[in-house]
This record gives C-alpha cells, sequence and structure tokens, in this order.
C-alpha cells in the first residue's frame, strides 16, 4: 500500500520562522548507557540539547544524593496493586530504560531507592493509583519508577509532582501483553522548582497505552518519552498539555520507535503561552523501521500564543525505512487567537475578555478529558482556569490576533 503522508508545514514561531533542521544522524542511533562518563556535559550546541537552558541545569548534570529530608512520597493505591520500595540493585530496574542523556545518567547512578508499581495480571482497577512526590526547599530529588503492568489487565497510574525541588528522574513503564494502561504525570511545581525526567514505555503484543503529560509549573521542565514495541499490534497514545509562563521553560521530547510490525501511534500536544519570556519546546521524533510493516503513525504538536514575545519552537521528525506501512504524517502550529472563534462567541453576547478564556480552556479541555479520572480532570481544569483569570487583566489585554495562515 503507498505511504500516506500528511505533513503540512510548520507555522512560524513567534520568534519567526524556524531554519530547516536535518538530524545529523538517526533518532535510533542516539547513544544509552548507564554510566553518567559516557555523556559529556552537555554545553547546548548539541541536538539533544539545543533549546534547553543548560547553563542553569549544571549541578544535576552531576552525581549527588538527594536530600531526604526534603523529600515527601505520598502513595495511594486500590487494593490488589502492590507498591514496593525497593534499593537501586533491584534486577527489576533498569530493564526498560537505559538513560539516554547526562541528566537521565545522574539520576540513575545518584538513587539509592526506588518504587515499584505492581499490577497483577488479568486484573481490571477503576480506581486510579497515585503517587505524589513533594520537595521542600529545593531539595535534590534523584526518582526511579518502575510501573509494570500484568498481561491483560487495566489500570490508571497518577504520578503527580509538587513543591520546589531539583529534580531528575527516570520512569520504566512495561505494558504486558493485551494489558491497558493509562499513565498521567503531573508537573504543577512550583516556580523555583526544575524537573529534568526521562520515561521509557515498552508496549507488549496487542497493547494500549496512553501516557499524558501535564505541566503547569516550575521554573525549567524537560520530560523525555521514549517509546517501543515488544511485539505486533501494540498501540500507543501519547498526549500532553502545557501552559508556560514568564521566565518559564517547559520542554517535552517524544521518540516513538516503531521495530514492531503493525503497531499504531498517535501523538498530540497542546501548549498556551503567556508572557515576555515564556518558552516552550516540543520535539516528536517517529522512526519507522524497516520490519515495522503495517505501521500507522501520526504526530501534532499545537500552541496558543497569549501575548507579545513568547516563543514556542515545535520540530516534529519523521524517518521511515519502508514503504508498506498504513500511514505516517506530522503537524505543528504556533498561532494567536483566531478571530473567528473569538467574534462568534462575542456575536452572542459574551465580552471579549471571557471569549478569551473559554477558546484556551476549550483548547486545554479536549486533552485534559482523556485522562479519565474525573477528579483529576477537574483539578487540573481548576489550575488552568485560575492561570487564565490571572491573565485577564495584563496577557489578554494585549494579546495578539490570529497572523494570516496560522492557525492554533
Amino acid at each position: 500500500m503507498p505511504v500516506e503522508l500528511k505533513s503540512p508545514p510548520t507555522a512560524p514561531t513567534v520568534a519567526g520562522v524556524p531554519e530547516a533542521y536535518v538530524p545529523d544522524q538517526s533518532r535510533g542511533e542516539r547513544r544509552t548507557s548507564f554510566d553518567l562518563a559516557d555523556f559529556p556535559v552537555p554545553h547546548g550546541r548539541e541536538e539533544e540539547w539545543r533549546f534547553t537552558p543548560v547553563d542553569r541545569l549544571q549541578e544535576l548534570f552531576e552525581q549527588a544524593p538527594s536530600d531526604v529530608a526534603g523529600i515527601k512520597t505520598d502513595i495511594q493505591v486500590p487494593a490488589g496493586i502492590k507498591v514496593s520500595e525497593v534499593p537501586a540493585g533491584d534486577p527489576r530496574l533498569g530493564t526498560v530504560l537505559t538513560p539516554a542523556d547526562r541528566a537521565s545518567a545522574a539520576a540513575w547512578t545518584s538513587f539509592a531507592d526506588g518504587h515499584v508499581v505492581q499490577i497483577p495480571q488479568g486484573r481490571e482497577f477503576g480506581e486510579a493509583a497515585r503517587l505524589t512526590v513533594r520537595g521542600s526547599d529545593q531539595a535534590r530529588i534523584n526518582g526511579h519508577l518502575v510501573i509494570d503492568a500484568g498481561a491483560h489487565s487495566s489500570a490508571t497510574v497518577l504520578l503527580s509532582h509538587q513543591g520546589s525541588a531539583r529534580c531528575t528522574a527516570n520512569v520504566e513503564i512495561r505494558v504486558g501483553d493485551g494489558a491497558h494502561l493509562t499513565v498521567v504525570t503531573v508537573q504543577e511545581w512550583d516556580d523555583d522548582a526544575i524537573h529534568l525526567a526521562q520515561h521509557d514505555v515498552l508496549v507488549g503484543r496487542d497493547a494500549t497505552l496512553k501516557h499524558i503529560a501535564v505541566t503547569l509549573g516550575g521554573e525549567i521542565v524537560r520530560v523525555s518519552t521514549n517509546v517501543r514495541y515488544a511485539g505486533p499490534g501494540g498501540s500507543a497514545e501519547c498526549l500532553g498539555v502545557y501552559f508556560t509562563d514568564e521566565a518559564q521553560h517547559q520542554e517535552h521530547r517524544l521518540f516513538v520507535d516503531h521495530e514492531a510490525p503493525h503497531c499504531t501511534s498517535n501523538v498530540e500536544y497542546r501548549g498556551a503561552l503567556r508572557g515576555d519570556t515564556a518558552h516552550s519546546v516540543w520535539v516528536g521524533d517517529v522512526l519507522i523501521r524497516a520490519a515495522a510493516e503495517g505501521t500507522d503513525t501520526y504526530e501534532l504538536n499545537r500552541n496558543l500564543v497569549l501575548s507579545e514575545g513568547a516563543r514556542a519552537d515545535s520540530v516534529p521528525n519523521l524517518e521511515i525505512e519502508t514503504g508498506n506501512i498504513v500511514g505516517a504524517g506530522h503537524a505543528a502550529a504556533t498561532g494567536r487567537f483566531d478571530d473567528e472563534q473569538l467574534f462568534y462567541l462575542q456575536a452572542r453576547g459574551i465580552p471579549e475578555r471571557e471569549a478569551r478564556r473559554l477558546v484556551v480552556h476549550g483548547f486545554f479541555a479536549d486533552i485534559i478529558n482523556r485522562i479519565g479520572v474525573t477528579d483529576t480532570q477537574a483539578r487540573l481544569m481548576e489550575v488552568i482556569d485560575r492561570e487564565l483569570a490571572d491573565s485577564v487583566d495584563t496577557a489578554f489585554e494585549s494579546a495578539p490576533r490570529a497572523a494570516e495562515g496560522v492557525g492554533a
């Protein structure tokens, strides 16, 4: 079957039209290692760090113990799901994830204890398992979490981050054959927090994964999510929302490695930016290897700019090594408020400020409502609405209208 490529041109960023990018190597050839020495300290010119303010991350690139006194982990799980605290040498750790950058390797070499969430095979859980990590006084956190969903199980795991911390973390996710797993990671840090995380996922035969990243706080947040398939028939849906405020850098990187045949992936991230120094980065890499016949994949990133000066970098990349696939494509857009949407609402008697708030509310709600945990969805939308209310008298008053040919 011929390949269907659906790839509209990337829309201009607020800072201007991005230069064409040609990778220096296949995404599948990037180095991975448990040895910290295999990753030089980033200087910001490397492809994987070229958007990141590495000068403010130097201490997190080095091995250092966790500040145990400044860390609190709250665990609430339904009966039947087991959560164990295990030492660094536990054989279950490092079976799905291998560090792919200096920060992940620093976390691996520095953590003393991790957690394993074991979801028994064949069981279905309607209640979510919740793990909340809280930091105080910019505590150093080296986190390691393993989520192991047994074959033909069904569950949701919610991982939340709050407080003040300098956090490096690794998350391993194994989805057993025929299992259905939803993992939600929420970054709701204080304004001084730094969060660098790597999530690696292995999707089993005929298994289904939904991975949702929600970033609403923190000075610097960078989450890298890597998906692989252990057998044919696997499906991965990677979703994300982020609200990038002034002086915040929020970065989300995706790599979907299609090696097994007849698997699917769908990536959709949406972000809104407000403030002169707000900076968001989204990088989506999809590799379809020669053996991955019958692959169906699509990735989409949309950014809504709420004020002048904000910058959104969006870089979708697609590598295809076989023509025998169902479909593959990507799209990215960075734009301002849509005049037609605002006109529609205002024509029905809604004031302009409230109309702007409703547009952004709906922009986020489409993703948030796919989490599937009602109380979490409601709380996150409350946080977003609070952010929007705070910005009515500042950013929205000067928010630019949609640029010609650019839609969010």
